[in-house]
């Protein structure tokens, strides 16, 4: 899954920098800040985070080996009537009793049927008459207890049908672990009265909600079958696991869907959706059908959207090394959903974010979790981790998956960017917390799906690839999946697989990596000595606190560069402290210490100016590049590095393109008139929008009008971000054709643009423009509306106060009702502008102590005053 609940790890990011929230696109990776090398090389290890009790895998009394479910949905009460079938047998031991997670229902009856009964014949619904006898039941909202009448033996096969009402919104709370917002079942804008928005329902199964529309043994060890019938209005399209067998009209405008999930997959991956969706549909070469459901209006952009997929199947299935393992694949956008994407087997659920016009996408795609939910399908459905603790198995591999595509697809500079990307955000995450990957003790389980799930695992199986090897890397995994098919898995048969294909012993890797906390901080000291013919001296210490820790064994390759020559060194580092030796005739130009930058980790060597530019004009990995580049910022005094950074401008890649140019913001040094001129061509001409994007905020921050027919031009860009960048530079400048431009852009389908508009509107302050305001942002996408909001803060401050308290219960309905806990927070701070009128203070208070999100109310105690 990707974002799990509150957290977006992979298709978004929220950071606080000068005491403001920004919170980046979902769908692109676009860096909003810079960083220095100081903040992105030199971060200290943070504190162990506290464990919880020791969490076994569940324990298996029973199997769930099918279900069949039979339900359809009360709009009105938001529930849904439902019968379930399920066939069981006790795991080993002799069993009386079968005991299931079913939060919230209202059992109606539970009964027994004929174990003669044929298994076909329930699947195909001719159940009636075949009822044994009623069977007797425990039941506290949570934990169903069906008393079976007698011992039963692992040789028995039993079924029992539950009649239930299943009821979403009144699902238990009161533990540790619970969280309001999730219940399994979700119906949105069930009463049809939120304008805009559509009539949907979906499921979210992950980790136990499941459990909140059907009744199951709620765990990852379970595998089991099901038939799901699913009526509803004719009008409305289902999806649901599987392959949908048939459609059967009803009476009163009413359709039956059944879905057949044939193939056996755990609980928390089960789903069905229904809503009113427009289907696109791939062909493999094997005849295995994709499909792609979209709102109607994003209809023709199905496959812009998602048309990478078959590739993506047939990229997977070569380096996996066994073929997409299931019967079709899916692929659905639904509104308001509580992650950000979920790997449903064969049916993943996208949130609305994924939904891009075919022009947007110029500016990002969804690749990176659209591969990762893809891969999931090997990595979590196919092998599934026994129990959450051992959750990286499925999330680091989905994770690393997405730099595989995007070395395949896109070249290794683009995934070494996304890899340092990840790896940032685990370094940032391990400044609070610092827990082992494989968690035998935790408190929530929810908190599993954190960076180290997911960040660190990547990169984790980044240095376990590096170290073995392609072939073998692949080779194991090969293995691996093959063993475990249709089965769980624990993290020692990861490490079997790996030993079994190389033949070596594996326990240090996996024992320091994924049984032990934190990570490596290098400090080197470089020394070079004439002795001998001339040598490099490498101090290396290992400085994070080894005892919370560990030493760690680390081969790794060195650079070392003499006279423009390179010779590359294999080591090991395994001693909290050593001293490696290199030959070098001459003091060296460079060394570059893990030459390969495969290391998860923190190295501290200090280098010169000049060894740094030496290493961005001779280094060959992007990292090691990015990091003389960032070296260099703010130090064009010097000619030497302002003449590297004007052929930065020119780099091969993007990334260090964007980079160059973002350092000459404000410069007016010598040869002005020459570095505007390359700058004003990257904002014509460079291929990649990041880069234009970059070239117009920097010509703007020049402070002249000199570049005002540049923005002025930019404004037919393809590309939407550096239209709304360019927008709202030329109508800061006040032209004399700003109100024409604004008004001919005020109803652009971007919401960025949107936006730029609506700063220039804010600035105005104009009475008549607030429900222009409300109309624009009550159709905005979440992220967009949070930007949205900030801009509409603007919008106040400048107003009279009758706009301002007209204004109070529209950002009072946000911050207590809308689905998206930083639509919540962005409301809240723009209330927080209005503590001049009477009774805001005290519905700022009222709103804090209500929130029920965890998340939220973290921020609200780190930023509440915003």
């Amino acid at each position: 899954m990707t974002g799990k609940n509150n957290k977006f790890f992979h298709n978004g990011l929220i950071c606080i920098i000068f005491g403001v929230l920004l919170i980046s696109p979902l769908v692109s990776r676009s860096e909003k800040h810079r960083e220095t090398a100081d903040t992105l090389f030199r971060r200290t290890p943070g504190t162990i985070t506290p464990q919880g009790p020791y969490r076994p895998e569940n324990p298996k009394k029973s199997d769930i080996l099918y279900t069949r479910l039979d339900i359809q949905f009360d709009w009105v009460k938001q529930q849904a009537p439902a019968s379930a079938v399920l066939m069981f047998k006790p795991h080993f031991y002799p069993q009386n009793t079968l005991e299931l997670d079913a939060k919230g229902f209202d059992i109606k009856e539970i009964n027994l049927l004929d174990t003669l009964a044929n298994y076909g014949d329930i699947a195909a619904g001719e159940i009636a008459g075949k009822v044994k006898k009623k069977l007797e039941y425990t039941y506290d909202k949570r934990k169903l207890i069906v008393k079976l009448g007698k011992n039963y033996m692992r040789k028995d096969t039993l079924f029992i049908k539950i009649d239930y009402v299943a009821r979403p919104n009144d699902v238990p709370r009161g533990k540790a672990d619970d969280n309001v917002s999730d219940k399994g079942l979700y119906f949105i804008n069930a009463d049809g009265m939120d304008e805009g928005k559509p009539r949907q329902i979906w499921t979210q199964g992950e980790t136990e909600g499941s459990s909140c529309w059907f009744p199951t043994i709620d765990a990852p060890n379970q595998k089991f079958t099901h038939d799901f019938y699913i009526t509803v209005d004719s009008t409305y399209k289902t999806l649901s696991n599987g392959l949908l067998i048939s459609q059967e009209e009803k009476k009163k405008g009413m359709r039956t869907d059944h879905w057949k999930q044939s193939l056996p997959h755990a609980p928390y991956l089960a789903m069905l959706a229904v809503g009113d969706f427009a289907v696109a549909k791939d062909m493999m070469p094997n005849g295995l059908e994709l499909s792609y459901y979209v709102e109607p209006k994003y209809g023709a952009d199905a496959h812009a959207i998602f048309g990478r997929t078959p590739e993506m199947i047939g990229f997977f299935s070569n380096v996996f090394g066994m073929d997409f393992p299931w019967e079709k694949y899916a692929q659905i956008a639904v509104r308001d959903f509580v992650a950000g994407a979920m790997e449903n087997t064969t049916a993943t659920v996208h949130e609305e974010g994924v939904q891009n016009d075919t022009r947007s996408l110029v500016d990002g795609n969804s690749d990176a979790v659209i591969a990762h939910e893809l891969a999931h399908h090997w990595f979590g459905d196919y092998v599934t981790c026994e129990e959450w603790g051992q959750l990286p198995l499925n999330e680091s591999f989905a994770n690393y998956s997405e730099f595989l595509w995007s070395e395949y697809n896109n070249g290794r500079y683009e995934a070494d960017w996304q890899n340092l990307q990840e790896m940032r955000a685990y370094l940032a995450e391990a400044e609070t917390k610092q827990v082992p990957m494989i968690r035998y003790f935790y408190k929530d389980r929810e908190n599993m799906f954190d960076s180290h799930s997911y960040a660190k695992g990547g990169r984790i199986l980044h240095m376990l690839r590096t170290y073995v090897g392609d072939d073998a890397f692949f080779a194991s995994l090969q293995h691996y999946l093959k063993t475990h098919a249709f089965g769980t898995a624990e993290i020692d048969d990861l490490r079997m697989s790996f030993e079994k294909i190389t033949g070596q012993d594996m326990n240090w890797f996996f024992d320091q990596w994924f049984h032990k906390p934190g990570h490596p901080v290098l400090k080197i000291q470089q020394e070079y000595a004439t002795a001998g013919g001339g040598k490099v001296l490498l101090k290396v210490k290992q400085a994070q606190d080894t005892l919370a820790a560990t030493v760690y064994r680390l081969p790794l390759k060195v650079d070392v560069w003499v006279s423009g020559k390179k010779n590359r060194y294999d080591v090991t580092l395994d001693k909290a402290s050593q001293t490696l030796e290199f030959p070098a005739a001459k003091r060296p130009d460079l060394v570059i210490f893990d030459a390969d930058a495969q290391l998860l980790g923190v190295i501290e060597h200090e280098k010169s100016r000049k060894e740094m530019q030496f290493q961005y004009l001779n280094a060959d990995r992007f990292l090691h590049k990015y990091e003389a580049l960032a070296s260099l910022e703010g130090a064009m005094a010097d000619s030497t590095v302002k003449n590297i950074l004007v052929k930065a401008m020119n780099d091969p890649f993007w990334k260090l393109r964007q980079m160059a140019i973002s350092n000459f913001a404000e410069y007016d040094g010598t040869g002005f008139v020459d570095i505007e001129k390359v700058i004003q061509e990257r904002a014509k001409l460079d291929p990649h929008p990041q880069v234009r994007t970059e070239a117009i905020i920097t010509l703007a921050s020049f402070g002249d009008n000199n570049n005002d027919s540049i923005f002025r031009e930019a404004l037919s860009d393809s590309s939407y971000q550096v239209v709304s960048v360019a927008m709202e530079k030329y109508l800061m400048g006040q032209p004399d054709d700003a109100s024409s431009i604004a008004a001919q852009f005020e109803n652009s389908p971007n919401d960025a643009i949107v936006t730029s508009v609506a700063n220039y509107y804010a600035g105005l302050a104009q009475p008549e423009r607030f429900e222009w305001f409300l109309e624009k942002m009550k159709l905005m996408k979440p992220t967009e509306k949070y930007n949205f909001l900030q801009v509409f803060g603007k919008y106040l401050i400048k107003s009279k106060q009758d706009i301002q308290r007209k204004s109070i219960p529209v950002l009072e309905g946000l911050a207590r009702d809308n689905p998206s806990y930083f639509v919540r927070f962005g409301a809240f701070q723009a209330l927080g502008l209005l503590t001049d009128i009477q009774g805001v203070s005290a519905l700022r208070k009222d709103i804090r102590s209500k929130e029920t999100e965890p998340k939220l109310k973290e921020m609200y105690n780190q930023f509440g005053d915003l």
